[in-house]
């Protein structure tokens, strides 16, 4: 993988953001939201709705979209022999019934200490401490575990957002299928059925390939230099089928159009130097800033994203750092709405 050395610091990727522009609630209709479109070549800015995506795609072009779904992760309960509250986030499972979760008050979670949840639909013993502050823990339960959770589980927003979800489905993308992740690929949030049917009526083929999200998405970065930060690792999964899709298109000198970042990093993680994905199941912790070189993707659809992260720090990858921050300088100008319920970005 090629990369020219940088020496950028987490603090050259600052930007000052007023709070009321950090969207609250998703809009009534997924697909009204604003559209930034950002111009790579031309560096021109345009001010569109995410209806309008349709005049950017072109018949041959490929839209990879991620097709994970967000479990009700969050469990509020309480310590079995003390009564004492209790909140758990599941991030990954380990074995069948055997999960990695973080832990609030950890103080509690000592190994061996036993929980309840849903009026003892759900109860979690602990297994053993993990290095970054989270157990590992074990949960026991009568029927199917998904069911468990989908009754006593809570959707783990972002912890920018403070009003309560109405309906917990809009924080799912309306093609999520595979249960596995900490939080929504948000990038997806704006697409309605209707408006993927006139996609594909272009002419557009559409991939579909899983990645699972764990809340390591929303981890500051805390070292000064941003070469020295550990990517979390998430899993993937990309079938035959979207492999051929997206393929057919590089081979075909057609444009791959990542919905989101997580679309993307999956694909980088998977493609060859010639720019061909391959097939398969695995783990990927890559981490893109700026000077990496993109050997899939042309295009990415994506929101707005957290000072000094490491999704701001991507998308400037595809441009510059100081074109992203002017670029973000101007949506703020316009009060776009910010993060996961916000608007949408499209760089081509």
């Amino acid at each position: 993988m090629e990369r020219q050395e940088t020496n950028l610091k987490v603090s050259d990727f600052d930007y000052e953001l007023p709070e009321e522009l950090i969207a609250q609630t998703p809009l009534e209709k997924r697909d009204k939201s604003r559209m930034l479109v950002y111009h790579k070549e031309s560096k021109v800015i345009e001010h569109r709705s995410f209806h309008d995506i349709l005049d950017y795609l072109v018949p041959g072009d490929c839209l990879v979209i991620n097709d994970t779904k967000v479990l009700p992760a969050r469990l509020l309960g309480s310590k079995e022999d003390t009564g004492g509250k209790m909140e758990f986030v599941l991030l990954k499972r380990e074995a069948d019934d055997t999960w990695r979760v973080l832990v609030k008050p950890g103080k509690r979670a000592h190994i061996g200490s036993r929980f309840v949840f849903g009026d003892g639909l759900l109860k979690a013993e602990i297994l053993e401490l993990t290095e970054e502050g989270g157990r590992i823990v074990r949960f026991f339960y009568d029927g199917v575990f998904e069911e468990v959770l989908d009754k006593v589980g809570i959707m783990p927003l972002p912890p920018y957002i403070h009003e309560e979800l109405q309906d917990k489905d809009r924080y799912q993308t309306i093609y999520a299928k595979y249960k596995g992740s900490a939080a929504a690929p948000t990038a997806g949030l704006h697409f309605t059925p209707e408006l993927l049917k006139q996609v594909e009526a272009k002419g557009v083929s559409i991939a579909r390939i899983t990645l699972h999200i764990g809340l390591g998405t929303f981890r500051p970065v805390k070292v000064d230099d941003i070469k020295d930060h550990a990517m979390h690792s998430e899993v993937y999964e990309v079938s035959q089928e979207a492999t051929d899709l997206i393929n057919e298109a590089k081979k075909s000198g057609n444009r791959v159009i990542s919905v989101g970042t997580t679309s993307l990093r999956t694909l980088e993680s998977v493609a060859d130097e010639e720019g061909l994905v391959q097939a398969g199941r695995g783990e990927t912790d890559i981490f893109i800033y700026p000077g990496y070189q993109f050997k899939v993707v042309d295009c990415l659809i994506t929101n707005f994203h957290l000072p000094k992260s490491t999704l701001l720090m991507l998308v400037s990858a595809l441009t510059s750092r100081e074109e992203m921050l002017k670029v973000y300088s101007e949506a703020i100008a316009l009060k776009y709405r910010f993060f996961s319920f916000g608007d949408a970005m499209l760089i081509k």
